[in-house]
């Protein structure tokens, strides 16, 4: 498939992901719960790591688009990279073609209801990854790489807690502005925002799903600039430009 038709499908493809992200998410749940195992069906239905597959292959076929062999497309398995503070780190999604990192995407998504402590550690996690792959980058830990695509995809469930406002504690210094009265889904906003803004990570892209309408493949997107649809032409063009250099 070409850029082009791969531009005019996208937004089915990404309603494909999401129902294939709740529709998975739901049948881990059952399974487990059938089991008698209910708390653990619970965590399971949390931490699957088989409910982004959809993700995973939207950005393959992103990928592959631009000519690129996918047998250079890791999706499982081979998926660590060196690190700097830490001997490897494994991504959901890599790219390499001839000892060269083209591009390495992680995809993480965060249900309720505990939304404040997962939210931490969604952050540090994110943030982490791109400083140690950044320093390993610098010391040469990737050959002769030019500098790879980083990409970092987020979807929250779209709910009352995700939605609500939320206080912060300034017990000696304010907060940023930004943040006062911030709900968790206008956190991961600002927080997928600066990602770029900063450049610790070459592109991001945030979306909301909610779980009764989720399954039927919807979406939203609260802010353009963190669409899928941006997110993807950053992909293209850089693995298209790399392929043809």
């Amino acid at each position: 498939m070409n850029t082009f038709n791969l531009s005019e499908n996208l937004q089915e493809m990404i309603g494909a992901a999401v129902a294939h992200y709740w529709e998975t998410r739901l049948s881990q749940q059952r399974r487990q719960e059938q089991s008698g195992r209910v708390d653990a069906g619970l965590r399971s239905a949390v931490t699957g790591g088989a409910q982004m597959d959809g993700f995973v292959e939207l950005f393959t076929r992103l990928i592959v688009s631009t000519g690129l062999d996918i047998k250079l497309v890791q999706r499982k398995g081979s998926l660590q990279l060196p690190g700097f503070f830490r001997p490897t780190k494994e991504w959901d999604l890599l790219v390499v073609k001839e000892k060269k990192l083209i591009a390495a995407i992680e995809a993480k998504s965060q249900v309720g209801p505990s939304f404040g402590n997962n939210f931490n550690n969604r952050t540090e996690e994110a943030m982490g990854s791109a400083l140690d792959l950044w320093t390993a980058y610098r010391e040469g830990a990737f050959c002769t790489s030019p500098q790879p695509f980083l990409g970092y995809f987020f979807m929250l469930e779209d709910c009352q807690s995700s939605r609500k406002p939320v206080r912060v504690k300034e017990p000696h210094f304010s907060v940023f502005p930004e943040f006062k009265g911030a709900s968790y889904m206008k956190r991961y906003e600002i927080f997928c925002r600066k990602l770029v803004l900063e450049r610790h990570y070459t592109a991001s892209a945030f979306i909301t799903s909610d779980r009764d309408n989720g399954p039927q493949g919807v979406f939203a997107t609260p802010l353009d600039e963190l669409s899928v649809k941006n997110f993807a032409h950053i992909l293209v063009a850089h693995v298209g430009g790399c392929i043809s250099s």
